[in-house]
């Protein structure tokens, strides 16, 4: 669209402001803003697309997210939108052709002027305005040309040799060195000799002028025809001529002479026609007709042929035309005074006229667009979401005028949300530039159009003002997404229902207009929900597109998005909860088909057995079971809450290892559904059985010839066990009883075998403890005694039973195994060796001590000196306190025996007792110690006294490390270690006791109350016959 134009006021006149206003106005003139003036320079008709220069790089302004618009220099230039690359269009620019470049005075540049914006895109702030000069080079692009192609030259017949006479200069339309840079005078034969050129430069440029240098006759030779040619200066150079055809006229003695050189004179625009601008006067000192001036314009433009009239005869120069100085504002020409002679002779003055300025002009105010803006018959169309600041529209306000008549002030009139912001600094008092601009956020919800009206006030006197306007038409933008009328909407939707039926329907609303407020739902379910939904993109009614099952899945999470159709399109979203409601459509189900518990034996009553494990795939009283156990007989219940089965009984496995019975779960359901399952219950087995020894019994023996071989088998031990699995696997282990390892006994078959030779000291009774032992953990074991009698014959069946009667009252950790009396006969030998052999020692150290003492008196004599009284024999022996002692013990042993206290023989005195040693202990837990008696029976040796008495070393005392236990006799199953007793005194001394050559064990197991395996009856035997004593104790004493 073109540029809007100041309104006129009534009657077609310029609206004139009152000087309130117009100080208002001035008060609240827009500041000054930012400008980047570029200048480049280009030759003038350079082919279409030339690059003239790069805003991005040239001048360093941003070449990416910018848009670059060329405001001024069209038709001329182009801009690229991205670089600020400006190029040459189709339209060439002829240097000779620009308005601006018209009228200029010789020697200054030709300047186009453009103007390009730059908006950021980015940011989308308000637009950067650059100003930019293109000074337009010269090209030699024309021909000089003379005014005429015939040059008329009057010359008098008369006239002095050396004579000037003025030819008229050739135009070019080139300026600087294209312009005119010589002349040329080319004459035939006849005038060669008579006229030559001479070339003057002054103010207006070279003045060719035609030398008379010889001379002239009209009556021979009345005109003369010659060539004058006329070249530029540049390169290539263009050249054109004229033809100089000079005239001989009769002689005119003076020419016209001006009063000055130059005039100078001001004219004020608005002349009215007739007024008076100023007048020439030449005079001539001739007479007549030859001093009769007549004045015309030489060589004057066409504007000043237009405008001004010259009188022929007075010189006086008047306005003949409409003088306005916005379109002139100087008048340059030359006025020439020619004589009315026969031969006239002129003279020619410079005539400058200035029109003078006045206040005829109102400002006016040019609105176009800026950047992005466009506009179209005065409207422009801005977004509401605007950036404040933002221009949207490029304001030029321009006076014709000049000086104060120019100075202009511009405002925003009225209360709108728009300001004029200054867009160049360079713009003179008489051509400024504004961005109206934005001053708050826009919105098409609350105002969808305003009219701005923008005043410009000159500085005349008077002023004067105009008005332009534009209205702004706010263009709605999508900045409101739609809203639901529920954020969250929660539906209670049954299952089992007909696929189609309606679940709910949404609503949302757009605070927009147009398609920026049509709505269009859907769906964006979560993936569980996928297929199963629908919505009407129209109405927002949801539908389910299948039966929905609240067993697989209990509710559903839809995301409903509504979305309006702008541009971008925004969106609301909410939220649907679906909840499926149960119906008792699904039977209680065990987790298994069948249960089957396995438990241990020996669990006390109403321990857990096991636990079932009920699901009902409904929901709330639907999903409430009972369990009740089924052909209850009271054996077993279940606890609902938990599913666990309780036992009504200790079970035993010997008794009855399996029980089966059915579970029944009930819902709660209207009507309830049922189900069963089978439970069996295996009982597993406890190792609380310890084997049991069938054969032998403890009382049993079997005799053993010294002659049985080697690996031959001399008795078998067999036991059973009634538990079951490794419970009753059972292991044979000798225990005690073979100290010299004549026997083993297979681990699994039970079956002893002599593994050594029978030698004399293995004769005698032999007991095996042997342990039987089952798997279990912790295992448990019987111990039976293995009774091997090995001798040739079985003859003295009383000793026999007396030794068997024996076994079964000794401590089982105490070894019987072969004659007791083999290895005390060898003690009794090592006992008098050792006794002789002290004898012999004591011998010699006596013998020693005696020679000692004789050689000291010897000595002791051989050095007797006369008057020293003899001393005291040093080494005379001392009276023995062994000797004393010995007397004691002498007397001691001198004493009579006690008398022998008859045996007692009630119902607790036995093999055991008659041996005086007890299993002691310190506690119950302890393990047993043999405590030897200090009192010995009646008719027993007393062996302490026997030793003390004859044997010069200290006698033994026996010492137990721990008390005698409160029981005497006690069958264990885990054989003790021997107790380990201390001795303090003769290392080679015997006990006293009797049976003492059996192995005493330390640390002893501990023996517990229960008796398992075979029992052993412990029977008070009878005393031992008093020749079994004798012979033991006989053979002591020898």
């Amino acid at each position: 669209m073109g540029p809007l134009r100041p309104s006129p006021g009534p009657g077609g006149q310029r609206l004139l402001l009152p000087p309130l206003l117009l100080t208002l106005l001035l008060l609240l003139a827009a500041s000054p803003g930012h400008a980047t003036r570029v200048v480049y320079k280009v030759l003038e008709e350079q082919p279409p697309n030339t690059l003239i220069g790069s805003l991005a790089a040239d001048y360093g302004f941003p070449d990416m997210g910018h848009l670059y618009k060329l405001e001024v220099g069209a038709p001329y230039l182009r801009v690229d939108g991205k670089t600020g690359d400006i190029f040459t269009t189709e339209t060439s620019i002829d240097r000779e052709g620009l308005r601006e470049c018209q009228n200029q005075l010789p020697g200054e540049p030709c300047i186009l002027e453009f103007e390009v914006s730059i908006t950021d895109l980015v940011q989308n702030g308000s637009p950067r305005l650059l100003e930019g000069q293109i000074e337009v080079q010269d090209i030699n692009d024309n021909t000089p040309n003379f005014a005429s192609p015939v040059i008329t030259l009057p010359i008098p017949e008369n006239t002095n040799i050396g004579s000037l006479f003025p030819i008229p200069v050739a135009s070019d339309r080139d300026a600087g060195p294209n312009g005119v840079a010589s002349y040329e005078l080319q004459a035939g034969p006849e005038a060669q000799e008579l006229f030559g050129l001479q070339v003057a430069e002054d103010q207006e440029g070279k003045q060719p002028q035609l030398i008379v240098m010889g001379n002239l006759d009209r009556e021979r030779w009345d005109s003369y025809d010659l060539t004058i040619k006329v070249q530029d200066g540049g390169s290539p150079p263009r050249a054109s001529s004229a033809l100089l055809r000079v005239t001989v006229l009769d002689t005119n003695d003076n020419a016209p002479k001006f009063e000055r050189p130059s005039y100078e004179a001001e004219l004020s625009e608005n002349s009215p026609i007739g007024h008076s601008v100023i007048q020439v006067k030449a005079n001539d000192s001739d007479q007549g007709a030859n001093a009769e001036i007549d004045y015309t314009f030489h060589q004057a433009p066409e504007v000043v042929r237009r405008l001004l009239r010259l009188d022929r005869n007075t010189g006086l120069i008047t306005v003949q035309g409409p003088v306005d100085r916005e379109d002139v504002s100087t008048l340059r020409f030359s006025v020439l005074a020619k004589d009315r002679g026969t031969n006239p002779k002129s003279a020619r003055a410079q005539v400058v006229v200035t029109v003078k300025d006045m206040n005829d002009n109102a400002p006016t105010i040019e609105i176009r667009g800026i950047g992005l803006v466009t506009h179209q018959d005065g409207m422009a169309n801005i977004s509401e979401d605007v950036a404040e600041e933002t221009a949207v529209a490029l304001v030029q306000v321009s006076d014709r005028d000049e000086g104060e008549n120019a100075a202009v002030t511009c405002v925003v009139a009225g209360d709108v949300p728009f300001q004029l912001r200054q867009a160049s600094e360079t713009g003179s008092d008489s051509k400024k530039k504004y961005f109206l601009q934005t001053t708050t956020p826009l919105d098409y919800e609350k105002v969808k159009d305003y009219t701005i009206e923008i005043v410009a006030v000159d500085s005349g006197n008077p002023p004067l003002s105009s008005t332009n306007s534009l209205k702004v038409q706010v263009v709605d933008v999508n900045d409101n997404a739609p809203v639901f009328t529920q954020s969250v909407t929660e539906v209670a939707f049954p299952e089992n229902n007909k696929p189609g039926e309606v679940v709910t329907e949404v609503t949302a609303s757009d605070a927009d207009s147009g398609s920026n407020a049509e709505l269009v739902y859907s769906l964006e379910p979560e993936p569980a929900a996928k297929g199963l939904f629908t919505i009407s993109p129209e109405t927002g009614e949801i539908r389910v597109k299948t039966s929905l099952d609240r067993e697989q899945r209990d509710s559903y999470e839809l995301k409903v998005v509504a979305a309006d159709r702008g541009s971008p399109s925004l969106q609301g979203t909410a939220t649907v909860l679906v909840n499926v409601l149960d119906c008792n459509d699904n039977d209680p189900k065990f987790m298994l088909s069948g249960y089957n518990f396995s438990v241990m034996e020996n669990m006390p009553a109403l321990s857990p057995v096991g636990m079932v494990t009920v699901i009902d795939g409904d929901k709330g009283e639907n999903a409430r079971v009972q369990l009740t156990v089924e052909q209850d007989n009271g054996d077993f219940v279940i606890q609902n809450g938990t599913g666990t089965i309780l036992s009504s009984l200790s079970f035993d496995r010997e008794q009855q290892s399996t029980y089966t019975f059915q579970l029944k779960a009930v819902d709660g359901g209207v009507p309830p559904r049922s189900a069963y399952v089978g439970v069996t219950i295996n009982v597993l087995d406890e190792n609380d059985n310890a084997p049991f020894i069938t054969a032998p019994s403890n009382t049993s023996h079997r005799l053993l010839t010294p002659q049985t071989r080697l690996g031959e088998t001399v008795s078998q031990v067999t036991a059973e066990d009634i538990d079951s699995g490794v419970n009753a696997e059972l292991t044979y282990s000798i225990a005690g009883g073979n100290p010299y390892g004549l026997f083993q006994i297979g681990s699994h078959s039970g079956a002893i075998t002599l593994e050594k030779e029978i030698e004399r000291r293995h004769h005698g009774l032999h007991r095996l403890v042997v342990k039987v032992s089952d798997r279990g953990k912790p295992p448990r074991y019987g111990t039976a005694l293995v009774h091997l009698y090995v001798n040739e014959t079985l003859a003295n069946r009383t000793l026999l039973e007396t030794l068997l009667g024996h076994s079964l009252d000794t401590p089982l950790d105490i070894d019987i195994a072969g004659d007791p009396e083999y290895e005390r006969s060898k003690q009794r030998g090592n006992i008098l060796f050792g006794v002789v052999a002290g004898v012999v020692a004591v011998a010699l150290l006596i013998a020693l001590a005696v020679l000692v003492r004789y050689c000291r008196q010897r000595e002791a004599k051989s050095g007797y000196q006369a008057g020293k009284k003899e001393t005291k024999d040093l080494y005379a022996p001392k009276p023995s306190s062994k000797a004393s002692k010995g007397n004691k013990s002498k007397g001691k042993k001198s004493k009579s025996p006690k008398p022998v206290k008859p045996v007692e023989d009630d119902d607790e005195a036995g093999l055991q007792k008659s041996l005086k040693f007890n299993l002691m202990s310190d506690a119950p837990g302890d393990s047993p110690r043999i405590h030897l008696p200090l009192n010995y029976p009646p008719g027993s040796p007393d062996l302490g006294r026997h030793y003390r008495s004859n044997s010069p070393l200290p006698s033994i005392q026996l010492q137990p490390q721990s008390p005698s236990a409160s029981k005497k006799h006690q069958v264990v199953q885990d054989l003790p270690p021997a107790n380990t007793f201390v001795g303090t005194g003769d290392t080679t001394s015997t006990g006293s006791e009797q049976y003492s050559d059996y192995s005493y064990r330390t640390n002893p197991p501990k023996y517990p109350s229960k008796q398992v395996g075979q029992p052993l009856r412990l029977s008070t035997p009878k005393p031992l016959p008093h020749p079994y004593h004798g012979a033991i104790w006989t053979e002591v004493w020898e």
